[in-house]
């Protein structure tokens, strides 16, 4: 793809959408040229709950990236999440006509779209289908382009959501007057953003905890393993600030952010806040370590089921790079050590902005970014993939017609003595064919005026 076309991210998230507009600089890295964000409230644990209030967050925040970034926008990628989402591998195999043509990325990709065939459940569709290993003739390829064989298997890891949220994600799209490239797995958006292709070939596990899910990807030998949401996020906290020290939503939200804590042993019990009564009531002090109670009995659940997704996985010893935080759940303070002390494992908190070139827009470091950006990378990705597969398949068609052309050979018939061609095709034909002057005569002979009485 060439550097310079202008990509549009949109992240349609519980808590907030996020809008953001990039695009591949000369060296590489991405360039953000604006942003928009805005507060969702259509959105429920990733999944589109009401129509009209999500389109018109998307609206606000696309204007809001269009006026920063001064670029009109009417194409879009899209993430998407959900406690739906689901995985599972699958292997397919592709036997070759010709055994002495070299593999192309053409075939590799037939063999993946056929991969979309397979049966799913009553309301079920796949979303995307990630190719892993691939092996030519038993035996695995690393780069199966350009070898010979007969036969292409491959592992392919399959991520399925229902229907109806997939639709629903498109005709928000389309109602804001927009046109969706790419829709894409928000795990895998944000593992682009935050990850590096050492982390991914050691064993990783990224672990990005939004609003109303945590999601879930296991990568290791730079493929992708395993793929998981879990229906818990950062509201769930906040649910359970409003219930344990019974204020509103609007108070408890804030005093997570400002005073929030994963680890109630790092907190000294004479902290506290005081929370505006409702109406005229009296003011509710609340103790820093009771609210990190709070918040670490539901933090210590969320990486209780990370750590299963893990065990699932089956890559629970090879993961040598531990697991990376990501999203607006990764802001907690304390948590990058309540997670190791659950799993185990080394963390670290990963920011969107190693990917990124030197910009203004500080916000664009926070982990509450690293969704929208990495759509933004994805999507640079695979519109690169796509062009060189349409090359890929040129080729193969020139490659074909080449070989289906016949070889003719055209030979003048020679000319006779009197100087004519002499054609033995045309001969024939005049042998077989009828004379008529020899019939005309013959007639003429019988019904002559000397035989008529």
């Amino acid at each position: 793809m060439s550097e310079g076309k202008i990509i549009v991210g949109l992240d349609i998230g519980t808590t907030k959408v996020a809008c953001i507009v990039g695009r591949k600089s000369d060296n590489g890295r991405i360039e953000i040229l604006g942003y928009g964000k805005t507060i969702s409230t259509g959105v429920r644990r990733g999944v589109v709950t009401n129509i009209f209030d999500t389109v018109e967050a998307i609206k606000t925040a696309v204007k809001q990236a269009s006026d920063q970034s001064g670029v009109e926008i009417n194409r879009v990628s899209v993430g998407i999440a959900g406690q739906h989402i689901k995985s599972l591998q699958h292997r397919g195999v592709l036997m070759r006509d010709n055994h002495e043509v070299e593999i192309s990325e053409a075939e590799l990709e037939r063999l993946r779209n056929d991969t979309f065939k397979i049966n799913m459940a009553p309301g079920e569709e796949i979303i995307d289908v990630i190719r892993q290993d691939t092996y030519v003739d038993g035996e695995l390829a690393t780069n199966p382009v350009g070898m010979l064989g007969s036969k292409i298997e491959a592992n392919f890891h399959v991520i399925i959501g229902q229907t109806s949220a997939a639709k629903n994600i498109v005709k928000c799209i389309q109602s804001a007057g927009l046109d969706m490239d790419y829709m894409i797995l928000e795990p895998i958006a944000s593992a682009q953003a935050v990850l590096d292709d050492e982390e991914k070939d050691a064993g990783v596990v990224l672990v990005d905890i939004g609003g109303g899910t945590t999601d879930i990807a296991i990568f290791k030998d730079k493929k992708i393993q395993h793929t998981a949401v879990i229906p818990f996020g950062g509201n769930i906290i906040t649910e359970d600030i409003c219930t344990g020290c019974s204020i509103i939503k609007h108070y408890a939200e804030e005093v997570k952010v400002k005073f929030g804590s994963a680890l109630a042993s790092e907190n000294r019990d004479d902290e506290v806040v005081s929370i505006p009564g409702i109406r005229g009531r009296e003011p509710k002090e609340i103790s820093f370590k009771n609210l990190a109670h709070i918040i670490q009995a539901r933090l210590e659940e969320i990486f209780e089921l990370v750590n299963y997704e893990i065990q699932k996985a089956r890559t629970d010893n090879q993961l040598i790079a531990g697991i990376v935080l990501t999203g607006g759940g990764a802001m907690m303070r304390h948590i990058q050590q309540l997670a190791e002390f659950k799993t185990g494992l080394e963390v670290r908190i990963g920011y969107p902005n190693e990917h990124l070139n030197q910009t203004d827009m500080k916000e664009m470091s926070s982990p509450m970014f690293s969704t929208g950006i990495g759509i933004v990378i994805e999507t640079i990705a695979r519109m690169e993939h796509d062009e060189y597969l349409e090359a890929s398949k040129a080729a193969e068609k020139e490659k074909a017609g080449q070989k289906e052309k016949p070889e003719v050979a055209v030979t003048k018939p020679e000319p006779d003595d009197n100087g004519e061609t002499d054609d033995s095709d045309s001969k024939k034909k005049k042998k077989k064919g009828i004379d008529l002057k020899k019939i005309v005569t013959s007639l003429t002979d019988i019904f002559t005026p000397d035989n008529i009485q």
